[in-house]
């Protein structure tokens, strides 16, 4: 964590970084700073902090969870609404990120609402046996790079410019737009996460609002002015309360990310062209209309198809480099996924969109039979005998 700290602290060209590790006992002075002796002998009750969290631009504290009830007021104005009150004054705080760290999770509810307020969560498994000689080889060089050295490779040196930072989020929303179908699905996982999970996942109102901010400016820092799905495998790291719950998460989104969200339509319509097929043979004269709406629903599949054939997630590039954003390689690679992340996400949305490819083709299959059939004034004896499940729900709902 050290190595995380000083480069966090080294890479900003202005502001001001503050860290602080918590304990039990730890007291409002060690955050907010000490009162000021001078101001109290005049009767106001103020601090001095110059040099602590309120005046910081990037703080990191260190096992957050343990802030006792005597630093958690503050402590939540900063982090929600960016003030502190300090005497009878509320004044605006110019932090622009807080990294908190913690070897447990809360399990006071008095921490519910700290907890809430970290909207990334990630967890940090311990080095594997596999990544030791890489970990070794790290800290045999610490020291040796100079992170305010600009000409450092960008995997071990950047700098962090504040005031481009504080405009992001506001160029990020005038820029960038949510699509219909991304509103959907954060409706549907944020539904199946409370209502379909054994134990529910409690998403509140304010981290939904915070992830569409997420969503924007993740999409606006990679180069698109509309969220993407591959955006929306960030909610893995968003919506969790417990770390076991990350992969439920993912598993989801690429399942969401690879169905065909209009096959139950496109059964439901086919069978009701099905019906009207078996009584056009006593109306002759609805064939024509029956066999132009066969050929639009055919025409719909087949870009169905076309699209999970040609889908970015599995054809394109998902994985970018800072350098790599905005050259118009790949419109759907994305800047905050890891290249883990998106290995792992290609491998599991092969096999799905495998899937989805088998359904839409047999779909395909049975519009151009329907098609023929209709072209050839198929009796509907012959209809019964290709489609027997459909007679069979046809004679029990209708009357030939």
């Amino acid at each position: 964590m050290n190595s995380f700290q000083t480069a966090l602290a080294a890479s900003m060209k202005q502001g001001t970084y503050f860290e602080r590790l918590l304990t039990r006992f730890s007291v409002p002075e060690e955050l907010f700073g000490p009162l000021s002796m001078k101001s109290l002998e005049n009767d106001i009750y103020e601090r001095q902090t110059a040099g602590y969290l309120p005046e910081a631009s990037v703080a990191f504290v260190d096992e957050i969870f343990k802030a006792n009830s005597a630093i958690l007021n503050s402590l939540l104005t900063i982090l929600n609404e960016r003030l502190f009150d300090n005497g009878a004054e509320r004044y605006p705080v110019p932090l622009i990120c807080m990294v908190g760290a913690s070897n447990e999770l809360p399990e006071s509810e008095e921490l519910d609402a700290l907890y809430d307020r970290f909207l990334i969560r990630r967890e940090v498994a311990p080095v594997s046996a596999e990544s030791l000689r890489e970990l070794l080889d790290f800290a045999r060089t610490m020291g040796s790079v100079d992170y305010n050295d600009e000409s450092e490779d960008p995997s071990t040196g950047f700098a962090l410019d504040l005031d481009e930072l504080r405009g992001l989020r506001l160029k990020a929303l005038q820029a960038v737009t949510l699509p219909e179908h991304i509103v959907d699905l954060l409706i549907d996982l944020r539904d199946y996460l409370q209502q379909k999970c054994e134990p529910p996942v409690y998403v509140s109102d304010r981290r939904m609002v915070k992830v569409v901010s997420l969503l924007r400016i993740a999409a606006y820092t990679s180069g698109r002015t509309t969220v993407s799905e591959i955006d929306c495998l960030l909610l893995q790291h968003t919506l969790w309360q417990r770390p076991e719950q990350a992969e439920i998460i993912r598993e989801w989104v690429l399942h969401r990310m690879a169905q065909d969200k209009d096959a139950t339509q496109i059964q439901y319509l086919f069978t009701g062209l099905f019906q009207r097929t078996c009584h056009a043979n006593a109306s002759p004269e609805l064939k024509p209309t029956l066999l132009n709406e066969v050929r639009s629903l055919r025409q719909v599949v087949m870009q169905q198809l076309r699209d999970v054939e040609t889908n970015p997630m599995t054809t394109g590039k998902l994985f970018a480099s800072r350098k790599e954003i905005g050259q118009g390689e790949d419109s759907h690679a994305s800047l905050w996924l890891s290249e883990e992340d998106c290995v792992r996400a290609k491998q599991s949305l092969v096999p799905l969109l495998k899937k989805s490819q088998t359904a839409l083709e047999a779909q395909l299959e049975e519009l151009l039979m329907l098609e023929v059939a209709l072209e050839k004034d198929t009796p509907t004896f012959v209809l019964a005998e290709i489609w027997p499940e459909k007679w069979s729900d046809l004679i029990r709902s209708y009357p030939l």
